[in-house]
């Protein structure tokens, strides 16, 4: 039951359970309260109804004295005796106004010679007539007067004081509820706007769209809940961003996926028609044979440059797992000569000029991947060019930086494409690019390559001058 009784109070919204622990609160602080107030209401009167005996009492005595009995009854219902006292045992003095049961009376008349005081009260319950407030004074030696004052008047009081306060305190634990509910409400309803919001992110379709247009909005709540709003919102925003990395990363998957498997698709399709070609020239045209082996192996020459590619990329992509690189102290000085010596040899129809100090710089890469990158630089420069188009290198150190600049004359590249040229297999002129060979990853290989070296390569375009640029940090270690 009480498992129950548990597992309902926790089902239920936390405003509810919060008025609900209020009202507990406020009957626990009712009651103690209450308690105090009956009490000392209690007490009040009947030290006040001890006084008024007291000061009866005081008429009596005389009385007493005087005609040996109370010839009158101070107020209705109270009851008056006087004892005399041979031996200690009272014996009631005729006549007397006492009610049909004096033991009570007797018994504290009794009581007094022994009490050691004047006077003694006590509150004792007579047969037939109710509770009733007892006090005994000593009028002379051996006489003892008793008067019996009735107590209903005080607990008719107490009744009416309880069924106030249980009113009283009914209607404002009632108005404290509703109130305390309705500002708790108030009070909890940014948490609310935040659980709708939470709501509404999970009903979110993400399959068009990677971003999130919910947000918590409003300046109510106090600092807590505007911590908590502004928590809220920094985790949307950082969700936001995570998702749109993530999308675009899927994007460019898809895009790098289709277009591997169109530049796959392409030298296989030819390596299956010139196969078709060379068993042809083999039973019809033998002086054919070697064209159509030579055409073979260049397209799967080409087809391996593709996948070594791909492969490098993907090594360097995982970087973190496995490094493709092996560093060793190398004079970038060097590999610039060495990429335009074989320039000059390969492309003699683009004049190669070089500007590069005498003196060694000392470098920790890998000197077959940055040679691959300034081959990669240099050849785009021919391919994309016409002929004649001039074509400088220039080799410098500033701000801790050992920085190679690949530069030509040609027609430039368009404002549209630079932002893309280092996208994998993305093309300015597709047609010509793949006429030609190309694959679409040369700086795309050369960007990631310069990276994993701790450096940066950045573009400049416009008519007449198209420059890369190079730099790697001199102070590199690993």
């Amino acid at each position: 039951m009480i498992s129950r009784l548990r597992q309902s109070y926790r089902s239920l919204r936390l405003g509810t359970r919060l008025a609900l622990g209020l009202a507990v609160l406020s009957l626990i602080v009712f009651a103690v309260v209450g308690t105090a107030l009956s009490t000392y209401m209690r007490d009040y009167l009947q030290h006040q109804l001890a006084d008024q005996m007291k000061l009866v009492q005081i008429t009596q005595s005389k009385d007493a004295l005087v005609h040996g009995t109370v010839q009158r009854k101070p107020y209705y219902g109270w009851y008056t005796a006087v004892y005399d006292m041979p031996d200690g045992v009272p014996v009631l003095r005729k006549s007397a106004d006492v009610p049909a049961d004096t033991a009570e009376l007797a018994a504290v008349a009794a009581e007094l010679p022994d009490a050691g005081s004047p006077e003694i009260l006590r509150t004792a319950h007579l047969k037939g007539e109710g509770t009733y407030q007892l006090r005994a004074c000593e009028v002379e030696p051996g006489v003892v007067l008793v008067t019996a004052a009735p107590m209903e008047g005080i607990e008719d009081t107490m009744e009416q004081l309880v069924t106030i306060q249980v009113a009283t305190f009914a209607l404002a634990l009632l108005a404290l509820v509703v109130v305390g509910r309705a500002v708790l409400r108030r009070g909890l309803k940014p948490l609310s706007d935040m659980a709708h919001t939470a709501h509404g992110i999970t009903s979110h379709d993400f399959t068009d769209s990677a971003r999130l247009p919910v947000r918590v909005d409003g300046e109510k709540g106090g600092p807590e809940v505007e911590e908590l709003r502004t928590a809220f919102n920094t985790m949307l925003e950082h969700i936001d961003d995570s998702l749109a990395v993530r999308t675009e990363a899927e994007q460019r998957l898809r895009r790098f996926v289709a277009d591997a498997s169109h530049e796959l698709r392409t030298p296989l399709m030819s390596v299956r028609g010139y196969a078709d070609l060379f068993q042809y020239a083999a039973a019809n045209a033998p002086e054919e044979r070697e064209k159509h082996l030579a055409r073979l192996r260049a397209e799967a020459a080409r087809m391996s440059v593709l996948l070594d590619d791909l492969l490098l990329l993907a090594r360097l992509d995982a970087a973190e797992v496995e490094t493709p690189l092996r560093p060793e102290d190398t004079d970038l000085m060097d590999l610039v000569r060495q990429a335009a010596d074989a320039f000059r040899a390969g492309r003699p129809d683009h004049p190669l000029t070089v500007a590069a100090g005498p003196e060694p710089v000392m470098l920790r890469l890998d000197p077959l991947r940055i040679r691959q990158v300034l081959d990669n630089l240099l050849t785009n420069a021919a391919v994309h060019t016409p002929a004649d188009t001039k074509v400088s290198v220039e080799m410098s150190v500033a701000s801790g930086e050992a920085m190679v600049r690949v530069a030509d004359s040609g027609p430039g590249i368009p404002a549209a494409d630079q932002e893309r040229v280092f996208d994998r297999f993305y093309r300015v002129d597709k047609a010509r690019s793949r006429d030609r060979g190309g694959s679409g990853l040369g700086l795309a290989v050369a960007r990631s390559l310069v990276r994993a070296h701790g450096g940066t390569i950045e573009l400049a375009s416009r008519p007449g001058c198209t420059a890369f640029t190079v730099r790697i940090p001199l102070g590199r270690t690993e």
